[in-house]
């Protein structure tokens, strides 16, 4: 699908096309639909309408969103204590092995700052592969560029570079600002790793991402001799009262929207 979105020249509407096909547009159009079928056909009309309003419902619900995790995208664990021993001990091969950040999104102008920021997402995944290469001596890539979304700004990679150094006193390694969607990122940041004689990637990103890039990744990486190790993060469970689980909520939205768009995305091939 990517190909052919190449071809087509239609590849910024990307993010249009996937606001499109992810909840509430689909069900508010069918909630049309089925008042338009009132007038003919009043059984199947109603039965639209309720079916497209227990879908808005639900599709704003955590719950929902933890079952089409589990289901559809089969999230992999989080590193173990053990494994960030075992990097840090194997020094051959901690000399071979980098942190690659993914980036997932920058604020053009923020106004509290003066400068381009990254957002919330992008700002976790950095903090985290900061903090996994203080535990572990690995020293730290960032890969993301200007999205397909954005009409301006600067690349992901060099506000995460900026921040990395200013704020956390981690200077980053390597930089990758030309990627504009998971598949360049990996397409782009293998080869830059390989040239500086990287074996081995753990790959940073949210957990609900991760099966998407981690399969662009290797894909990109088994040409290369390279291996990739999933490093998820943002895997963290909220202890709410269950009840909360089956009522719409902001963050019950957005998770069922992310799991959606991760899984056609693999779909498609994105």
């Amino acid at each position: 699908m990517n190909s052919l979105f190449g071809m087509l020249g239609i590849e910024a509407w990307k993010p249009i096309l996937t606001a499109l096909l992810l909840p509430p547009v689909p069900l508010l159009l069918a909630m049309f639909v089925g008042a338009r079928l009132m007038l003919p056909r009043r059984g199947l009309g109603w039965l639209l309408i309720v079916l497209s309003c227990a879908g808005i419902w639900l599709s704003a619900c955590t719950g929902v969103g933890r079952m089409l995790e589990q289901f559809l995208l089969h999230v992999p664990p989080a590193l173990t204590a053990e494994r960030l021993r075992e990097i840090k001990s194997d020094t051959g091969a901690k000399a071979t092995t980098a942190i690659v950040v993914l980036g997932g999104g920058v604020e053009p102008f923020a106004p509290e700052y003066g400068v381009t920021n990254l957002d919330y997402q992008s700002l976790e995944r950095l903090r985290y592969g900061l903090w996994l290469s203080r535990e572990t001596g690995v020293p730290v890539g960032f890969s993301g560029g200007v999205g397909r979304g954005q009409t301006q700004g600067a690349a992901e990679a060099e506000v995460a570079a900026r921040i990395a150094a200013q704020e956390f006193g981690r200077p980053l390694r390597w930089t990758e600002d030309q990627s504009r969607d998971t598949r360049e990122n990996a397409a782009r940041t293998v080869p830059l790793m390989q040239s500086s004689g990287i074996t081995r990637i753990l790959l940073v990103t949210h957990g609900a991402h991760m099966p998407r890039a981690k399969r662009a990744f290797d894909e990109a990486a088994a040409a290369r001799g390279l291996t990739v190790e999933a490093a998820p993060m943002g895997l963290a469970g909220r202890i709410e009262v269950p009840a909360l689980d089956w009522l719409p909520t902001a963050l019950g939205t957005s998770r069922v929207r992310t799991a959606l768009r991760e899984w056609l995305g693999r779909v498609m091939g994105a």
